[in-house]
């Protein structure tokens, strides 16, 4: 078995690469995947013992499964949480959640920035078995109060806020919530445990789409909670119980991605702050939405509760929707599509994708114009980025 006992004096870089890996008895160098959907006893007494939680061990894939594991003891000691439970994306990471921790008549409070298929399972699903949900602004503390009511159990916020960059008051928004006897979730997939550790700001949930950063190479589709052991067995339960679990395979793919996550995400945020600059110099780009520019609302917010700001960043260009289609058009090398946390640069157009369930009304109170690009920047060359981008950039300016 490998031995972790000085986990708790290991650099987060170390916590990556170590962390989570109890060896078989073959004494594997790497993590090994099981890919196996059941387990086999050596008497029915044992499986008695296991299947009824007496005794420590395997039982079936779909709740207990050694590669599956090992990535959430690996990443709850990133994200410094007691626990983790891996789901079969990040959307299932928030259904558990809310599942596990909510009744009917209870309310959210979250911030109107978020991702559209979030808002969608808010509104639609949880909405028709009696789970209402409120929205606010990210950064606004005092909308975010005045929107409490007794029946409030929920704070979720997504920080930094997708596409525009937007950041919430960590801390400010965990003492909210220990006032009014509520939990906070937080969706910290844009920044990973490599630039943020919201648990340490006071949150008591972290959600991940694992699909992002934690693999940084667009592999597989996987999410997860992290958070204290009694709250983390409730969403275990519905996990076990309903079967959004993540794969054997996929949790091996996310476990190798969490190796490099440290070096990755430095790399990324160098990279998008280097083409934020150079986009907010370009005369076709009306504004750029990246809180690593110092003139971005919430900058000293961000280089305070983070280590970094990320690799995705939003801009608006002259002439509306025609001619942000043109600029993502116009590009050979970028990636079309709606997925980030990828070596590989994307850029979308996000009130046609990513937000294009949105109501025009949602759309607007959200910020997303019909001129806006989002570029997740990935690790090409700088120069071969900006490249791709000038073309269609430059193009609106000749007419």
């Amino acid at each position: 078995m490998h031995d972790d006992s000085q986990q708790d004096a290991w650099s987060l870089e170390t916590l990556a690469i170590r962390a989570g890996h109890e060896r078989t008895f073959e004494q594997e160098h790497a993590e090994p995947i099981f890919p196996t959907s059941s387990f086999v006893y050596g008497s029915a007494a044992e499986a008695a013992r296991k299947f009824g939680g007496h005794e420590a061990g395997n039982v079936y894939s779909r709740f207990t499964n050694p590669t599956v594991h090992t990535f959430e003891r690996r990443l709850a000691a990133l994200e410094g949480g007691e626990r983790c439970v891996a789901t079969s994306s990040g959307m299932s990471a928030i259904l558990s959640t809310v599942l596990a921790l909510l009744s009917s008549g209870d309310e959210i409070v979250a911030s109107r920035s978020l991702f559209g298929s979030t808002v969608s399972l808010f509104d639609k699903y949880f909405g028709k078995f009696g789970i209402t949900t409120r929205y606010v602004e990210l950064s606004d503390l005092a909308a975010w109060e005045a929107a409490i009511t007794p029946k409030t159990r929920l704070l979720f916020a997504e920080t930094p806020s997708n596409p525009l960059s937007e950041v919430a008051d960590i801390a400010a928004l965990s003492a909210l919530a220990k006032r009014h006897e509520a939990w906070l979730a937080i969706d910290n997939c844009f920044l990973t445990p490599a630039l943020q550790q919201p648990i340490a700001l006071g949150a008591d949930l972290v959600i991940h789409s694992a699909t992002k950063y934690l693999d940084g190479q667009g592999r597989a589709v996987g999410g997860a909670v992290v958070g204290k052991h009694d709250v983390l067995e409730e969403v275990f339960g519905v996990v076990r119980t309903c079967g959004p679990c993540m794969s054997p395979f996929n949790a091996w793919i996310f476990t190798k991605g969490l190796e490099t996550l440290s070096l990755r995400m430095k790399a990324h945020c160098e990279q998008a702050l280097t083409l934020a600059r150079w986009l907010d110099a370009h005369p076709a780009v009306t504004k750029v939405f990246y809180s690593g520019l110092e003139d971005h609302p919430q900058h000293d917010l961000a280089k305070k509760q983070q280590e970094g700001f990320g690799a995705v960043l939003g801009f608006e260009v002259i002439f509306g929707q025609e001619a942000a289609w043109k600029v993502i058009d116009a590009t050979r090398m970028l990636s079309i599509t709606g997925n980030l946390g990828d070596v590989k640069t994307t850029i979308t157009h996000p009130a046609t994708t990513t937000h294009g369930r949105l109501s025009d009304e949602q759309r607007a109170a959200a910020g997303i114009t019909p001129g806006l690009v989002r570029v997740a920047v990935g690790l090409e060359s700088q120069r071969d980025i900006q490249h791709d981008l000038a073309r269609g950039l430059d193009a609106l300016l000749q007419g």
